[in-house]
């Protein structure tokens, strides 16, 4: 589970293989919304001054309102939830973690370069789990029975099925709750995430990624989104339209996914991602499935088009 990176994205490469310039590529390789929460005006001195206080406690207050945090779990901005993952290792004594995959591989990563012993088989004994919920790329949601002495819930894709949220477990002890602001906002540039849970780990967290993690821009936008209820409804609601759009273009079998990504099942995946690179439209496969290929959701009409196009000319 921990070997070699394996990651969306990766447009540079496929244009250095297929040709075209970067700007000429659609990616849809990522589960990152396409149509991203607007940034709007940003006052000129949240760049050259260093975030106070207040904007911390915004932005958390925000967060704590738009996902249900209990009062007793406590909040973490950080720069990314990639920061959050690669210091998940630290809040424990090496030992086994269960890691059940196929998933986002930084997390064995993350602990396997830590010392820790990685399996995605349910292990006789284990001291630290990691779910991603829903999970990526399959979608497949967990519940609370599934937690470990040490338990991190990579809720980065969650936002699109809120309902789906174990938040209220975050205070039990021992429980990370990770969330993502690059995917349901679309804003992966904006490298915001947050840590939630057991207040003695995310205190660990805080003493580890020091003071000013987070950019005032970052803050200020975050703050923002969490609290624009109006927007997220309505997005929910075309990324839901969007995906079934998406699986009747497409004609294959849906293995799972989220709204935001979906998970087919192809006769011969990596043929169908060549086919796709040639006309400069980057999928995911992957390299322990010869039949799975995922797609993100094209977020403008000639994008739509461009795929539909390239679909067509396959036949």
């Amino acid at each position: 589970m921990a070997g070699k990176a394996d990651h969306g994205g990766g447009v540079d490469a496929a244009a250095a293989q297929f040709g075209g310039a970067r700007n000429d590529w659609l990616d849809l390789s990522t589960g990152i919304n396409p149509c991203p929460y607007p940034l709007g005006n940003l006052p000129a001195g949240l760049w050259h001054t260093l975030p106070d206080e207040g904007a911390f406690y915004r932005l958390e207050t925000a967060a704590r309102a738009f996902w249900n945090v209990p009062d007793a779990a406590a909040i973490l901005a950080a720069p990314g939830a990639s920061a959050l993952i690669a210091r998940m290792p630290g809040l424990g004594a090496p030992g086994p973690v269960h890691i059940p995959g196929p998933t986002y591989n930084e997390h064995a990563r993350a602990f396997a370069a830590a010392g820790w012993q990685v399996s995605d088989a349910m292990p006789t004994a284990e001291t630290a789990r990691v779910i991603v919920h829903p999970n990526n790329p399959d979608g497949r949601l967990w519940g609370p029975e599934n937690l470990a002495p040490l338990t991190v819930i990579d809720e980065s894709f969650c936002d699109v099925v809120p309902d789906a949220t174990l938040m209220a477990h975050a205070t039990r002890p021992g429980t990370v709750i990770l969330k993502s602001f690059g995917k349901f906002w679309g804003l992966a540039g904006l490298r915001l995430g947050f840590a939630i849970g057991d207040p003695a780990l995310i205190a660990k967290l805080a003493q580890s990624i020091g003071p000013w993690a987070v950019s005032g821009p970052a803050l200020a936008i975050g703050t923002r989104a969490l609290a624009d209820a109006a927007w997220a409804d309505a997005t929910r609601a075309r990324l839901h339209a969007d995906a079934a759009r998406l699986d009747a273009l497409i004609g294959l079998p849906v293995v799972g996914g989220t709204s935001l990504f979906r998970l087919y099942d192809a006769p011969d995946a990596r043929a169908l991602q060549t086919h796709l690179a040639r006309a400069n439209i980057w999928t995911r496969a992957f390299p322990y499935s010869n039949r799975w290929l995922r797609l993100g959701l094209p977020g403008t009409a000639s994008d739509w088009a461009r795929l539909e196009a390239a679909l067509r000319s396959r036949v």
